[in-house]
């Protein structure tokens, strides 16, 4: 029997983790394992290589993925699909193992379509794949921001201002939310609560001037990329409140680093559950995780459904602030 793995998409840290399940738990059942590179682009050219124990020595904690990744539109062509899903049946692939986000799950929907069997691992740092409660990479990211609004507030205090700090998170604010709660920070906004609004611009303003009058002499603000531009915020609040504004815009450094503990276990079981799948003769399914077990839930649910801020969590975090 033969499997393939890919990667695509962004990057998660925990993505070399969930190959190398896929590779080692593939061996022990007596399975080829090829990877093609570059994620369906390499699949489309036929970029591929055979896995074995060797070739995913020592990467469970390095951030990234040895097979890389990319975003390859051509891939929304049906020739394209078509050519990809020929190169997997050249080589007697029973299955293809998809690691990405929501994205990469409708590509893979597309290539069941084609008949190709195909299982999704979901890898995203915005945790905003339907049909699981975290996906890999999400823990790494949220420790990395959680990290770097530590270090703001010290120079926050130190200088008595104001910081607007933007995290990734254009459709789910789900770093933002997390870190907030973790990071103590002073307010956060979500897609779902525009930051450039009147509204929030308001709130934001008076939390600022009421901590000053309580001695407060610093504020952290969070803005999920997908709720406003920091800049713009930061501007708008200098204007109304006089006070010292910086903006941190912390980009893709949230990607990167060596996965937590979390994310490595997180990817080796929904991996090693997705190579049992496809040797059960299952496919057309994501693999994820669901109160505390692994789930399965059809390909289409996952791109098509949409992950929701948990309202509760959200009022909770500014009951905390």
């Amino acid at each position: 029997m033969n499997l393939a793995v890919l990667t695509s998409g962004g990057d998660s840290p925990g993505m070399n983790a969930a190959v190398r399940a896929v590779v080692r738990k593939g061996l022990a059942e007596k399975t080829r394992v090829f990877g093609f590179y570059e994620g369906y682009r390499g699949l489309s050219e036929n970029q591929y290589g055979v896995l074995d124990h060797e070739s995913v020595s020592e990467i469970i904690d390095r951030g990234g993925t040895i097979l890389r990744t990319a975003r390859y539109q051509r891939f929304l062509e049906r020739g394209t699909r078509e050519k990809a899903a020929a190169n997997l049946k050249a080589l007697d692939v029973t299955a293809l193992i998809v690691i990405g986000g929501n994205g990469s799950m409708a590509g893979a929907e597309k290539l069941q379509e084609l008949g190709v069997g195909t299982i999704g691992v979901p890898a995203s740092i915005d945790n905003d794949v339907y049909g699981t409660d975290f996906s890999i990479g999400f823990d790494t990211a949220l420790n990395t921001v959680v990290d770097m609004l530590s270090k703001l507030r010290d120079t926050a205090s130190a200088h008595e201002r104001i910081f607007i700090v933007e995290v990734m998170g254009r459709k789910c604010g789900a770093i933002a939310l997390y870190s907030g709660m973790a990071g103590g920070a002073d307010h956060v906004c979500l897609p779902e609560t525009p930051a450039t609004s009147e509204l929030q611009l308001s709130q934001m303003s008076e939390i600022v001037n009421r901590r000053y009058r309580v001695g407060k002499t610093h504020t952290i603000i969070i803005i999920a990329e997908g709720s406003g531009s920091a800049e713009e915020v930061g501007r708008a609040i200098h204007e109304r409140t006089k006070r010292d504004v910086r903006v941190s815009v912390l980009g893709h450094v949230q990607r990167g680093g060596s996965p937590s503990a979390f994310d490595r276990i997180l990817a080796s079981t929904l991996a090693s559950r997705a190579v049992e799948l496809a040797i059960a003769g299952e496919s057309g399914v994501m693999v994820g995780l669901g109160g505390g077990r692994v789930t399965t839930v059809p390909l289409v649910d996952t791109y098509t459904k949409t992950v929701r801020t948990d309202p509760e969590l959200a009022k909770l975090a500014s009951v905390l602030s």
